[in-house]
């Protein structure tokens, strides 16, 4: 039953998965340019640099396409709606696919653009530990992909949110301050598929299984957290005058108007 649905919303599949490859190409090109580009000529801050762009590329992206496909770019975040029971399977086997397919993409058409010196030196923006070991590496992106998951949830998933107009905003601000803290330490990858598409195309696999473990782990724990402590009541919400806030009169009382 669930695969006719599925397939009697082919049509509105496929511009969620456009929408989704459209996004997550643009954080790969962009947010893995911007690592070589910030380590060219040009005089600024390569952090900062790489931050902001990483940052608002997610806030343009996820404000222009969120009402399409929900903004996700991030394979740790369609898992987290997946285990929150927020989304079908087979919906995010194709957002997975489309994923890790427009990084792929993203990722080759750098390699053409940008000179070897650059592409080869900086593993074509692809995520390494510096200084830090594996497991505080693994700590760093779980506790960074908590951060950016709890935040989606909290501002694009929960229809309570009082910023839910200005979501995008929020979720570009977390990850530049996720980029920030964790990007001389790990790169703050906090997405499987901004790892995949530079390791695959540079062949560079150094601390991969950190990209690919502790952001999903991360984005589960904050998904799942979310959604039992502020999306699911503790008990059914009671019908009548309850809803409203006002209280039932009682015998012999007169209602407030």
């Amino acid at each position: 039953m669930q695969f006719l649905a599925f397939c009697a919303m082919e049509g509105d599949v496929a511009r969620r998965a456009v929408a989704e490859f459209v996004g997550t190409f643009a954080l790969i090109f962009v947010g893995a340019g911007s690592i070589m580009t910030a380590a060219g000529p040009a005089d600024q801050s390569p952090l900062l640099a790489t931050a902001l762009a990483h940052g608002l590329v997610i806030a343009v992206f996820a404000s222009a396409l969120g009402h399409i496909s929900g903004g996700h770019f991030n394979p740790a975040v369609t898992l987290a709606f997946l285990v929150a029971r927020r989304m079908a399977p087979l919906l995010a086997a194709v957002y997975w696919a489309t994923q890790f397919t427009a990084a792929v993409a993203g990722a080759l058409l750098l390699r053409w653009m940008y000179p070897a010196d650059l592409r080869d030196g900086l593993h074509l923006g692809a995520p390494f530990l510096e200084g830090v070991t594996g497991a505080e590496g693994f700590a760093i992106e779980a506790i960074l992909t908590f951060f950016l998951v709890w935040v989606i949830f909290a501002c694009a998933a929960d229809p309570r949110g009082a910023f839910t107009s200005i979501a995008g905003l929020a979720i570009g601000f977390t990850i530049s301050f996720d980029v920030l803290m964790g990007g001389p330490l790990t790169g703050a990858a906090m997405n499987p598929a901004r790892a995949f598409g530079p390791e695959l195309v540079q062949n560079f696999w150094a601390d991969a299984w950190i990209y690919y473990t502790a952001p999903l782990l991360g984005a589960c724990v904050a998904g799942l957290l979310y959604d039992w402590l502020y999306l699911r009541p503790p008990a059914p919400v009671p019908p009548g005058p309850a809803e409203t806030g006002l209280e039932e009169p009682r015998p012999g009382q007169a209602a407030v108007s």
